[in-house]
């Protein structure tokens, strides 16, 4: 009997020594130190990109000033949807030539119109009625060139000129995305005081006229579209 009760006693020694044993407590983790998220990808912020040059009022001079002097093209083909023709640019118009060439590296031209076709007078062209031109001159920037008439060039046939700004514009500073090209014969001398000529037409005046003859609706532009597709600088 006395052995019975000292294994019983030992029994219960146990289970008591058990139960009073370490018990794990349980933690509820810091969210904000510990919890591992499903996306651990370190978001990077982009790095600004350059920004873009734009011209404007105030750098144009000097930028074209300086633009000209690394210029070795002095020609421009232009290959429109009836044929094409090729401008010799005058080196002493710096300005008119350097924006000239400009636009044309900067494929401002390709997908612009002979919008304006004044019968044995003028074609112009430049603009366009698409988004992608007023995308184009945005991005180009708002400038405008000032008469540079004290050359002595006349607008003899063939010539290509600048047209003045349509704005309030009393001194006929040049809308720098636009030009005409003279097919009179033998010139519209009236022209010669107060707008630029820039060049002449060395080849393909037969497209110069071609373009001359084409119908034109109210305004003078064109029933059909005249694109230039290409203005290469060489």
């Amino acid at each position: 009997m006395v052995q019975k009760q000292f294994y019983f006693l030992a029994f219960i020694t146990l289970i008591m020594a058990s139960s009073c044993k370490d018990t794990p407590t349980k933690i509820t983790p810091n969210n904000s130190a510990t919890e591992i998220k499903k996306d651990t990808t370190i978001k990077v912020p982009k790095k600004e990109e350059a920004e873009k040059f734009v011209l404007d009022e105030e750098n144009v001079i000097p930028f074209f000033f300086e633009y000209s002097k690394t210029l070795k093209e002095d020609k421009v083909k232009i290959t429109t949807n009836l044929g094409s023709f090729t401008i010799q640019l005058y080196d002493d118009v710096p300005y008119h030539k350097a924006n000239f060439i400009y636009l044309t590296k900067k494929g401002y031209f390709n997908s612009t119109y002979f919008h304006r076709v004044v019968k044995n007078f003028i074609i112009q062209g430049g603009n366009s009625d698409n988004a992608e031109t007023g995308r184009k001159r945005g991005e180009i920037g708002r400038y405008l060139l000032p008469p540079d008439t004290k050359k002595g060039y006349k607008h003899h046939r063939g010539t290509i000129s600048m047209p003045s700004s349509e704005l309030d514009n009393p001194h006929k500073l040049a809308s720098p995305f636009e030009f005409f090209i003279v097919v009179t014969k033998p010139g519209s001398y009236h022209l010669d005081d107060t707008y630029t000529p820039f060049g002449k037409v060395i080849e393909g005046m037969d497209v110069v006229d071609l373009i001359n003859s084409q119908p034109v609706e109210e305004g003078d532009w064109p029933v059909q579209n005249i694109r230039i597709l290409n203005a290469e600088a060489f």
